[in-house]
């Protein structure tokens, strides 16, 4: 992929190499195929997906030197979002989002769409436009608790917040025109992934302007699912 560093400064060299000196395995070396499914600057955390995968597999290569609890505290070391791909699909993260609690959650069945411009955004850039005074008042256990009773497919749609939302919408406005758009295609739940720029949508939709948004040349279309592990497993698609 375009614009993906192949020198230390990537995620899974880093990853590698920590694991290779945090388990005395400096002498041993991989060769990693890396085949990016994820968008870049997409805010779906996709480099840090792949720096978790890098830990995983590393370790058990190696025989399993590290305990699961030692990879997830090793990986705040390389990121904040790592340490979530750490986690069985869905996790509780606070501090930086370096500190998890595993949930259970009954995701359903449902079909989970997302949408990306051809253009990314930087996390300072948005960050720097956030209005803290804007912030959502609404208690995040509380959020947690619906989520985990109700399931994705289930909850209202007031239970997805993300405030990082309207600052990336004020630096790159486009992505709020498709914001908009989205809204009027019939989905159940619209809402901006991370600091962006993809959007993911819940539920069948098809209806508005849809199929003229397939079609547009400067965005792309994704049709997926949530997906977990099991302990002692890595990810795997549904298919």
């Amino acid at each position: 992929m375009p614009g993906v560093p192949v020198d230390s400064t990537n995620l899974v060299v880093r990853a590698l190499d920590l694991v290779r000196e945090k388990t005395g395995n400096a002498d041993k070396k991989f060769k990693i195929n890396l085949q990016k499914e994820c968008p870049a600057q997409a805010g779906l955390g996709g480099g840090s997906g792949n720096a978790a995968t890098a830990m995983w597999g590393v370790n058990e290569l190696l025989g399993r030197p590290a305990t699961l609890s030692q990879l997830v505290e090793w990986s705040g070391e390389l990121g904040s979002d790592i340490t979530f791909f750490l986690s069985e699909g869905t996790a509780y993260c606070t501090g930086r989002g370096e500190i998890m609690e595993d949930v259970v959650v009954n995701n359903g069945e449902g079909k989970v769409t997302i949408v990306k411009i051809d253009e990314g955004l930087s996390t300072p850039k948005v960050f720097k436009n956030l209005e803290y005074d804007k912030l959502s008042a609404v208690d995040p256990i509380e959020l947690l608790e619906s989520f985990k009773t109700k399931g994705p497919f289930a909850v209202p749609t007031s239970s997805f917040v993300n405030d990082l939302q309207p600052p990336a919408f004020k630096c790159l406005p486009r992505l709020q025109a498709l914001y908009d758009d989205l809204l009027n295609c019939g989905f159940d739940v619209v809402l901006m992934s991370g600091s962006g720029t993809s959007i993911f949508c819940l539920g069948e939709g098809g209806g508005g302007s849809w199929e003229e948004i397939k079609g547009r040349d400067d965005l792309k279309v994704w049709e997926t699912e949530f997906v977990g592990r099991k302990e002692g497993e890595w990810y795997r698609s549904k298919a």
